[in-house]
């Protein structure tokens, strides 16, 4: 039997994981229910744990000594009410796994079921890494889940670290990893134009604000076609807008936020200027404006070596025609700081349920529950053969 063989057999306990935390799902640093679930299930498989890292999370050791190799699952889901009328849908309003972080706590447990049982597994140590907070860090430090479990040395000591990640609009169990720069660094921004509110029958007495916001976003837009280079990745996006209670009161102030979205650190101190320049317009208007800008993780940098390693893995247990490089997207992970502490990489797992489009973060997203056992045998596979490679 092969590995894939192994994690097929898994395949109805896999789905009774994922089943149950997607029906229980909990936002970063509160993934208690979670966090218990997993460490019981270790436990119940003669693994070696510690709970209450990084707040919520659980690090389990197979293996000991060195080479070392980690893999890593986030647990975290989102303020999403779920859409979805399926027998597992959330049962927690306002709450749901809308980006797959189920599916990777499930396909984290299904490798440690699968490796504990392995008669002929190399020596070194696998380490598991379930990960708390992916989707959010700390106001009060700036912390997320990654960048929490580095700073308490959870990463410490190893030789490299890979992880997975679902697709919901890739074919399913399609396995596709990109070489170096793989996902942006997600900053922020909030602000505030200031103008000065009257009557919408008479804005000749006030300075409308929204008018004022009107010139920002067309200066915001021109940041990527106009004043940078084009064939740059990178992009500027306005998520909100709130201005005004009434249809024919003009408000004192418009609120917005946004993304900005980068690979290079020149292109992301630069935006970051641009955007204070493109505010600063409510200004030469007479009005006035407020902005902060938030830096979020960084950019993540897939290692080529590991990369190369999980594509030679993905090919040979699933065919030359359902693994190889993938394209990088604008999306940000904090698996990024995992991958400055060790050499380290994130397969794109397909998981596509259907012909609807079901976008990560959003109320219908959903996967194709084939792919766990893909998953598993992918991961699994890849960390025995880079505990070999580093063993030497």
């Amino acid at each position: 039997m092969t590995i894939l063989d192994k994690a097929n057999e898994m395949q109805d306990q896999l789905v009774e994981w994922r089943r149950d935390f997607h029906m229980h799902p909990e936002l970063g640093f509160e993934e208690r229910r979670t966090s218990r679930l997993v460490a019981e299930s270790l436990r119940a498989m003669g693994i070696e744990i510690e709970v209450g890292v990084a707040g919520t999370g659980v690090v389990a050791r197979i293996g000991e000594g060195r080479p070392a190799v980690g893999i890593r699952a986030d647990m975290d889901a989102l303020p999403i009410n779920e859409a979805n009328d399926v027998p597992y849908k959330s049962q927690t309003p306002g709450l749901m796994h809308a980006c797959g972080h189920d599916a990777h706590t499930s396909m984290l447990l299904g490798v440690a079921k699968l490796l504990t049982d392995l008669p002929d597994r190399p020596a070194g140590e696998i380490r598991l890494l379930f990960q708390p907070s992916e989707e959010k860090w700390r106001q009060e430090d700036g912390h997320s889940g990654g960048s929490l479990m580095v700073e308490e040395k959870a990463l410490d000591g190893l030789d490299a670290v890979i992880a997975c990640h679902v697709s919901s609009g890739q074919p399913v169990g399609e396995v596709r990893v990109c070489d170096g720069m793989s996902m942006a660094a997600p900053d922020s921004f909030e602000a505030k134009i200031i103008g000065e509110g009257t009557h919408g029958a008479s804005p000749n007495f006030g300075l409308d604000p929204i008018w004022l916001a009107a010139q920002v976003i067309n200066a915001l837009q021109a940041i990527r076609s106009r004043r940078r280079d084009p064939t740059e990745r990178s992009v500027v996006s306005i998520g909100t807008i709130h201005a005004g209670i009434a249809e024919n009161v003009i408000p004192n102030e418009v609120v917005m936020t946004g993304t900005i979205r980068t690979f290079e650190q020149e292109a992301r101190e630069e935006i970051h200027r641009l955007v204070e320049e493109a505010f600063a317009l409510a200004r030469h208007f007479g009005g006035d404006y407020e902005l902060s800008v938030s830096t979020g993780y960084p950019p993540l940098w897939n290692d080529p070596g590991v990369a190369a390693l999980i594509r030679t893995v993905g090919a040979e247990l699933l065919g030359e025609d359902m693994a190889g490089e993938g394209e990088p997207i604008m999306a940000g992970e904090d698996f990024a700081y995992m991958a400055r502490k060790a050499p380290g990489a994130m397969l794109r797992l397909g998981a596509q349920l259907d012909e609807r489009n079901r976008p990560h973060h959003s109320p219908i997203f959903d996967i194709h529950e084939g792919c766990l056992p893909v998953g598993v045998g992918v991961m699994a596979e890849s960390a025995l053969r880079l505990l070999r490679q580093h063993g030497g």
